[in-house]
């Protein structure tokens, strides 16, 4: 706030420049210079529509200048002005008319006599010089210099309690020797601030003392309160209150500990609360105490933290409105995502996500676990373009939109050009609306799907990295030797997969794209990422354990974009749990089917699901029969659900129909769809599938 040789204000440099108001026909201020808003101490707004007249101490004198003017000669005087910021200035006034009639327009200049001086708002003793306004006394300056420090430290960080230190740490011990911010709960959560009322509660975020440790008398860091009614009207009513002498106030709260404690620390003689409110709310109090000898605080001293405490309240606010936004986007992302583990019988998977350094990063990267039919699960990662709750939601919608193609069940090469085509698609539709808020262009995605019973894993990529890959038994680990394809919406070219033979124990880590932001800090990270995996892969405790560590290694640099993580141990169905029979397309080979399956239920241990697996898979393979012709695979795996899996040579798909009392037909998937769990169908690159599941009991 002040500049060179204590001058007063960036705009004090200015005064070689005329300082002019501009008033109309009724002589009420239309427009000002900034010199002028200086040198009377208001605001624009506070000046405009307002009569100047008001603002002389004689206003004999202001009549006589317009009345001057109004007959074509410039009226001029010396005239004595009352400052709406407070204060009185002696200022050289020249009114000239601008125009005449109804559209009569007066300038206003105003010069200020060389060496007058007055009180501004904050009670300083300011000297008028053709330099500019001078602080007139070593406390002015001080005062001056506590402004300008508060504009530069105040409100430049984005963290609330970051900003409540910063304010007492500038206040103690330049201005008080005790103080301390108290702030509600809502604005550390970084919610709406409500009503303030007795019962709302107040934490203490900041403390500081000029010497010696903080009182144990009154609240600590981090303790919580409520105020009573009289501290409650003052804070709703927004003025900072200055209490000069204690002594009346400790005698009449000798039988109130509560009060004692709030506001009264035995070495204190002066009291300051300065409430901290914005747009309408209270955040919370600033309370302010001098010990000793010091002066007391007066009026001054409560309008010179009132200007502090706006800034720290817009500081805070501006925090408040940072935090809610940043949890937001992390509260929808972490809530799209699964469960952090998942345990199946094809694969052991840790999950993770770290939100970046700023909510501007947050919001983008993602994955998944699916699991599909015949014990299959499908492992997703991507990354959506764009960051805050915008990609969030974008995000959402992709793994939704992967999530209903992975019902299909199609490979993954496949899975990545339906998504790719479905994006174009909504691209389309928001280029025509005008919108691209959610747009999913440029987003990548990898989809993998692993089949624990040939142990095959099949992968495909749309612009996104490889995942890294450990051998249990050769302790190895590098980066899967993937071709990543165009990121979705492009349609430049068809997607490559590839396909892993994997054992049991191999863990496969997913990670939702670039690692870090430079390359070799990248490189170190993806070699980390490796030691890590190659340690799970030789190890049988649960995942969860090595995904933490490694992000707990990767969450040690602040990062701009969040980073999402999946570890997959691998694993297989082990042979006598699974039976496979390959039949020709023989009618009369129903019956046999049906004894086959029969023998292995009984085999199994689950001859209480006899009847209705038998039933199921004669109506299956009595249909390939009929509608495919052979050969006709048949698979049963026992899992936590029983499996039954028929495979035939035709690509046409089944679905139930309503039969008619008089069809002959049409019930037989009817019949299947009453007494399984769940049924369906998927391609395969000889046929198609139709597969059940039917829950196993409890023994």
């Amino acid at each position: 706030m002040t500049g060179r040789g204590g001058q007063l204000g960036a705009g004090s440099a200015a005064w070689g420049q005329p300082a002019e108001l501009v008033l109309d026909a009724a002589r009420t201020v239309v427009a000002c210079t900034r010199p002028a808003l200086e040198l009377l101490g208001g605001s624009a707004g506070g000046l405009r529509g307002r009569d100047l007249g008001g603002l002389f101490e004689d206003p004999e004198v202001w009549e006589r200048l317009v009345r001057e003017a109004e007959r074509g000669r410039h009226g001029s005087g010396r005239a004595l002005l009352r400052r709406p910021g407070g204060g009185r200035v002696d200022t050289d006034v020249i009114v000239s008319s601008l125009l005449e009639g109804d559209g009569a327009r007066f300038l206003v200049s105003l010069v200020p006599v060389e060496g007058a001086e007055f009180e501004d708002e904050l009670g300083l003793r300011v000297v008028l010089s053709g330099g500019g306004l001078l602080v007139s006394s070593p406390r002015a300056q001080q005062r001056l210099d506590l402004l300008r420090a508060a504009a530069e430290r105040i409100g430049g960080s984005l963290e609330v309690v970051s900003n409540a230190e910063e304010l007492v740490g500038l206040l103690v011990p330049a201005f008080a020797d005790l103080g301390a911010v108290d702030l509600t709960d809502a604005v550390l959560a970084g919610e709406e601030p409500g009503e303030f009322t007795t019962d709302t509660p107040l934490r203490r975020v900041a403390l500081a003392t000029a010497r010696g440790a903080w009182p144990e008398e009154v609240y600590g860091l981090g303790e919580t309160f409520s105020v009573g009614e009289v501290e409650q009207e003052h804070l709703c009513r927004g003025a900072a209150g200055i209490m000069p002498d204690l002594n009346g106030l400790r005698a009449a709260s000798a039988g109130d500990p509560r009060l004692s404690r709030l506001i009264l620390p035995d070495a204190a003689t002066s009291l300051l609360v300065l409430p901290l409110r914005a747009r309408g709310a209270v955040l919370g109090a600033v309370p302010l105490w001098r010990t000793g000898e010091r002066a007391p605080f007066d009026r001054s001293d409560a309008a010179l933290a009132e200007e502090i405490g706006s800034r720290l309240a817009l500081g805070l606010d501006n925090a408040r409105r940072y935090t809610r936004e940043r949890r937001t986007a992390e509260a929808l992302q972490r809530s799209l995502l699964p469960p952090p583990v998942v345990r199946l019988t094809a694969a052991e998977t840790s999950g993770m996500y770290a939100p970046a350094s700023t909510a501007a990063g947050t919001g983008g990267s993602w994955y998944d676990v699916i699991r599909l039919s015949g014990v299959r699960v499908a492992f997703v990662v991507g990354r959506v373009a764009g960051h805050g709750i915008n990609a969030a939601g974008a995000m959402g919608r992709l793994r939704s939109a992967v999530q209903t193609l992975a019902d299909l069940d199609p490979p993954p090469d496949e899975l990545l050009s339906h998504l790719d085509d479905l994006v174009l698609r909504l691209g389309e539709t928001e280029r025509n609306q005008g919108s691209a808020a959610f747009s999913l262009h440029g987003a990548t995605c990898l989809y993998a799907v692993y089949d624990p019973v040939a142990g095959r894993c099949l992968m495909a990529s749309a612009g996104h990295p490889a995942p890294v890959l450990a051998g249990r038994r050769d302790r190895t680990a590098e980066e899967v030797k993937l071709r990543p394809g165009p990121p979705l919406g492009t349609g430049a070219e068809p997607f490559e997969a590839v396909e892993l033979d994997l054992r049991p124990g191999d863990v496969l880590a997913f990670h939702s794209g670039a690692l870090a932001e430079r390359p070799e800090e990248a490189g170190r990270d993806l070699e980390r990422v490796c030691e890590s995996v190659r340690a799970a892969a030789g190890d049988d405790r649960p995942l969860s354990g090595a995904g933490e560590r490694l992000m707990a290694g990767l969450r040690g640099a602040a990062r701009s974009e969040d980073l999402a993580l999946l570890l997959a141990r691998v694993g297989r169905v082990r042979p006598q749990d699974t039976a496979f029979w390959q039949l020709p397309a023989d009618p009369g080979v129903v019956a046999h089917t049906r004894a086959l399956v029969s023998g292995q239920l009984a085999e199994w241990g689950l001859e209480e699901l006899g009847f209705g697996t038998e039933l199921v898979v004669s109506e299956l393979v009595t249909n390939a029969i009929r509608h495919a012709g052979g050969p006709i695979g048949l698979r049963l795996t026992r899992d936590r659900r029983l499996v039954c899996e028929v495979t035939d040579p035709s690509q046409s798909q089944p679905y139930m129909r309503r039969a008619r009392l008089s069809d002959e037909g049409g019930r037989g998937l009817f019949l299947v769809a009453q007494l399984t769990h769940r049924w369906g169908s998927r391609y395969t690159p000889g046929g198609k599938t139709i597969w059940t599941e039917q829950l196993l009991e409890a023994p």
